[in-house]
């Protein structure tokens, strides 16, 4: 059975740890990142177009992790934009 274009499955969480990172997230924020790389676009920005941490915590995306009030509101809005099929700023970058 083929999975969908668009799924929860395409995507990865990093978790703050206790100290936060200077050049990334300077909150306790969670932020999703695209778990397929694509050319040409930046592998080191979350799907908001932070950095990422230095040393990220991963953690596979859940459906309940969307309702979480820790998740990156652009984050949230990105992947919801996605989702309806247009791509993120920073992939045609």
């Amino acid at each position: 059975m083929p999975r969908p274009v668009w799924s929860l499955f395409g995507y990865k969480v990093i978790e703050p740890d206790e100290q936060l990172d200077l050049f990334a997230c300077r909150e306790v924020r969670l932020h999703l990142v695209a778990r397929q790389l694509e050319l040409g676009g930046f592998a080191d920005r979350t799907l908001c177009g932070g950095l990422l941490p230095a040393q990220p915590r991963w953690s596979n995306l859940e459906q309940g992790l969307l309702r979480d009030r820790r998740l990156c509101t652009n984050c949230r809005s990105t992947l919801e934009a996605q989702r309806q099929g247009q791509h993120s700023v920073w992939s045609g970058v």
